[in-house]
C-alpha cells in the first residue's frame, strides 16, 4: 500500500524513482554501447534492492568496500561481487572467501592469507592486483611489485588471477573535465602496462576495473578499460553536481520545519546527524528557490528564506540535496522509494531496518 511522502517521519532519506530509474538506464545503455561491463560500486547506497535493480539493468555484479557489505549482498543472492579494499586481517579475509566475492590485494602477504582461507574452505577465489595510480592510498607501488603479486596469485592452488584494479581517487573529483580525464587516463595506462607485463610472464587476465561517476564518459572511451566501477550515478549528490556531472539528482533528505518564529529563516529537524559533513559545503534545498541551508547543530538546521516568494510554514516538509551521497546514506536505516508524492516502497540500508 502506498502512502503520502508527508506521512514519513523526518529526517528521512528519499529516492525519486523516476530519476533513479532514468539514471540506471542511461548508464547501462552507455556501457553497453561502449562495449564495457558495468560493476557499480554499492558503497554509495549499501542497499540490496538498488543492487538488484542495477543488475537487472545490465550490471555484471556490484563492487563493495567492506566485508559487511560483501556478506550482506551475498546473503541476498547477489553474484559478481568485488571487494575493492585490500585487507590485512585473516579473519576478515576468511569471511570474504565464504561470501564468494572477488577481492583486491596490494601485497604478497595478502595473497598468502587468501590462499590459506580459500584452501581451508575448498573454494577458488578470484583476485585482482590493486595498483597505486598516484593517490598513495592503497595499491602496489611499482610495476615489479605488481608483477610479484600476480605471480604469487598464479602459483596459489586456490586463487585465480583475474586482472588489475586502477581507481583514481583524485581523478573522480578533479577540478575540471580536462584534469579528471588526464588523471583517469594515466591510471588506466599504468593498468595496461601491468597487464602487459603479466602477459609477458604467461599470465592471462581478463579485467581492468576502475573508474568513477566523475569520469564515467572518459572511462568508457578508454580502450584498456574492461569494466566501470562508478557508484554515485543512481543517486547523485552536490559534490558531483558542482563538477557538472549531469545524472539526475535522485536522492534527497527530507526534513520538517519545526520552528518558524522569524521572518527571514526557519528551523528544520536535520543537522549534522542527517547529512554528510565531509565537504566544504552543506546541503541545498532541492525545490525551494532562493533558500539556503545553514548548520544549526546535531539535530537542527536553519533555512534562510528571506528571498523566497513563499515562506515555509510550521510543519512544512523541505527536501535537500546532500553534499556527498555515500556517507549520507550511511546515516540511515532505510530509503523511502517515492514516485511523485507517494511512497512506493522502503528499502533497507545494510539490513538495519527493523520496523
Amino acid at each position: 500500500m502506498t502512502r503520502s511522502k508527508k506521512e514519513i517521519p523526518t529526517p528521512a532519506l528519499l529516492v525519486d524513482l523516476d530519476r533513479f530509474e532514468a539514471n540506471l538506464s542511461r548508464m547501462a545503455l552507455a556501457a553497453q554501447t561502449a562495449g564495457k561491463k558495468l560493476r557499480p560500486h554499492a558503497k554509495a547506497h549499501k542497499c540490496v534492492e538498488i543492487a538488484k535493480r542495477q543488475i537487472a539493468a545490465g550490471a555484471r555484479g556490484v563492487c563493495v568496500a567492506t566485508v559487511s557489505e560483501a556478506e550482506m549482498m551475498s546473503r541476498a543472492g547477489i553474484e559478481g561481487l568485488l571487494l575493492t579494499s585490500p585487507l590485512a586481517d585473516p579473519a576478515k579475509i576468511a569471511r570474504v572467501v565464504s561470501a564468494g566475492a572477488m577481492a583486491v590485494v596490494d601485497h604478497a602477504k595478502q595473497v598468502d592469507w587468501y590462499q590459506e582461507a580459500s584452501s581451508a574452505a575448498n573454494l577458488q577465489t578470484g583476485l585482482l592486483v590493486d595498483l597505486d595510480v598516484g593517490d598513495h592510498r592503497t595499491g602496489a607501488a611499482t610495476l615489479n611489485q605488481a608483477l610479484e603479486i600476480g605471480l604469487a596469485i598464479d602459483r596459489a592452488s586456490h586463487l585465480w588471477l583475474r586482472g588489475v584494479q586502477a581507481y583514481s581517487v583524485s581523478g573522480s573529483h578533479g577540478k575540471d573535465t580536462t584534469e579528471r580525464a588526464r588523471l583517469s587516463a594515466h591510471a588506466f595506462e599504468l593498468a595496461a602496462e601491468v597487464r602487459s607485463a603479466l602477459a609477458g610472464h604467461g599470465l592471462h587476465t581478463d579485467m581492468i576495473s576502475g573508474g568513477s561517476t566523475g569520469t564515467w564518459q572518459e572511462d568508457l572511451a578508454i580502450a584498456q578499460v574492461t569494466e566501470l566501477q562508478a557508484g554515485s550515478y543512481p543517486l547523485m549528490d552536490l559534490a558531483y553536481r558542482k563538477l557538472g556531472i549531469d545524472f539526475a539528482p535522485a536522492m534527497t533528505v527530507m526534513a520538517t520545519v519545526i520552528s518558524a518564529n522569524h521572518a527571514d529563516f526557519v528551523t528544520v529537524d536535520a543537522g549534522f546527524k542527517a547529512f554528510s559533513t565531509d565537504r566544504a559545503f552543506g546541503p541545498e534545498p532541492a525545490h525551494l528557490a532562493h533558500a539556503a541551508y545553514r548548520w544549526g547543530g546535531d539535530e537542527f538546521g536553519y533555512v534562510d528564506v528571506a528571498e523566497c516568494a513563499v515562506k515555509p510554514r510550521l510543519g512544512d516538509r523541505i527536501e535537500f540535496l546532500p553534499p556527498h551521497c555515500d556517507p549520507t546514506v550511511n546515516l540511515y536505516d532505510r530509503i523511502y522509494a517515492c514516485r511523485g508524492g507517494e511512497v512506493e516502497d522502503m528499502w533497507p540500508v545494510m539490513d538495519r531496518m527493523r520496523i
